[in-house]
């Protein structure tokens, strides 16, 4: 078996301490990421190409696709874009 590895230890580690300017950084583009992929998935899942998304919410195909990528999302056009693939957002307080 190989080495167990400690999460926390390798962000902190590798992306800085959480607080720090560099972990939010990371925090910022890891989220981005995720949320890409859900839309992704949920787009070819309902078998919509990036054009017809674009166009229901009133965008450009590139932008669709920046968003896809992790490169760029604003949470107005996220709810946007959720709404058009029947997706619901969930926030809550902690």
């Amino acid at each position: 078996m190989g080495k167990s590895v400690n999460v926390k230890e390798l962000l902190n580690k590798k992306f800085g301490k959480k607080g720090t300017e560099s972990r939010e950084k990371f925090n910022e583009k890891a989220f981005s990421y995720y949320f890409g992929e859900i839309i992704r998935n949920r787009r070819k899942e309902l078998k919509i190409s990036q054009e017809d998304l674009a166009k229901s919410v009133g965008k450009k195909r590139p932008y669709i696709s920046r968003i896809e990528n992790g490169e760029d999302i604003k949470i107005s056009n996220f709810a946007l874009i959720a709404n058009a693939l029947n997706l619901s957002i969930k926030l809550t307080a902690e």
